[in-house]
């Protein structure tokens, strides 16, 4: 039989922060309408309120000391380690984010050099044919990046490249805005190989789509919501557009992948979701079920993290898959030969989904 090139996960880290910050550590906080105007409700029924919506109890802060690039260095040194690949090996390094290195102390982007550049620069990697770059697409940056890096090794333009998403959420969200209770920080790193197989592997397929004709700003930057903030912008979310955005477009992405790779529903054993909120991604799974007519979701379908490491952006999806490889989600597990859905939805709007096949 004719061989091709798959590309195929050889290994996976995650820099999970160790700074445990609770719901409750929000209820000193003071938080305002878009308009300005204080919350007439009081905050632990904010709080409760948020819970149950979103599924957090808790997220993860970085240290003081840590910038973006630097847990995209700890995760990625984790994940070549678990391939056991030497760093000058790499021909590509992809990082996603969309902050780049904010400063605990100073809100302010800091891209020059990109944190590619950085997180090579922290593996002591010298080979220059080692091409590191940086790749802004909002939550969906990493799955972005898997995309990517999948061209270039089918091409056969590269045989290894490195996928890592790290983000400091943190440091650009408005203490004002109840929204900002959502985000969190931390990195997930992935390594992609080329495998010759005669057989399906790795990437199976893949399916990506931007709608900017009226949600381009579903996302954006804005100032504070308290009148007496100065001109610092901070992450601003129009959350019942983008549930709606979500919920409408992403199902329909995720089976158009499935069907590019001549795959059913019943062929998929994993769903990894980007987390931003546990209902939106339930209802998404749900109706994804009601396309195929499947009825309802198992349980151990769509494994969550959202609850004790909230939003992480483009970390979100590589940490949660290197927590199920290295069998920190009880539970989950992913075997040989198992089907699993990668999907993402962000700021842009973007959306992606890449069906994989474990080795």
């Amino acid at each position: 039989m004719v061989k091709r090139i798959c590309s195929v996960i050889t290994g996976s880290g995650s820099f999970i922060p160790d700074r445990v910050v609770s719901n409750q550590d929000f209820l000193n906080n003071t938080f305002h309408e878009p308009d300005g105007r204080p919350f007439e409700k009081a905050n632990d029924e904010i709080i409760s309120k948020f819970e149950e919506i979103t599924g957090i109890e808790e997220r993860r802060y970085a240290s003081d000391d840590m910038l973006a690039s630097d847990m995209g260095a700890v995760a990625a040194s984790r994940a070549l380690e678990s391939a056991g690949t030497d760093p000058e090996t790499l021909d590509y390094i992809i990082v996603a984010h969309n902050f780049g290195d904010v400063r605990a102390d100073n809100p302010r982007v800091d891209m020059v050099p990109s944190l590619a550049s950085k997180v090579k620069y922290h593996l002591g990697i010298r080979n220059p044919d080692c091409v590191a770059y940086d790749l802004p697409f909002g939550c969906p940056g990493w799955l972005q990046g898997v995309i990517q890096g999948n061209y270039y090794i089918r091409s056969g333009d590269a045989k290894k490249v490195l996928v890592i998403g790290t983000e400091t959420l943190s440091r650009v969200c408005d203490p004002h805005d109840r929204d900002s209770m959502i985000y969190a920080d931390g990195a997930g790193a992935t390594l992609l190989e080329a495998k010759e197989s005669s057989e399906p592997c790795g990437i199976l397929s893949h399916a990506a789509r931007t709608d900017t004709a009226s949600q381009a700003f579903y996302l954006s930057m804005e100032r504070s919501y308290s009148k007496n903030g100065d001109d610092t912008l901070y992450l601003k979310m129009e959350g019942r557009k983008l549930y709606q955005y979500a919920i409408t477009h992403v199902p329909d992405l995720v089976k158009k992948s499935i069907e590019k790779a001549e795959l059913d529903l019943h062929d998929i054993r994993k769903v990894l979701i980007h987390q931003a909120n546990e209902k939106l991604d339930e209802a998404i799974l749900q109706r994804l079920f009601k396309l195929y007519d499947a009825g309802t979701p198992p349980d151990d379908l769509m494994p969550m993290t959202i609850g004790k490491l909230g939003n992480t952006s483009v970390a979100t999806v590589p940490t949660l898959y290197d927590l199920i490889i290295r069998k920190q989600m009880n539970g989950h597990q992913i075997e040989s030969g198992d089907v699993i859905v990668f999907a993402a939805v962000g700021a842009g709007m973007n959306i992606n989904s890449v069906v994989y096949k474990a080795e």
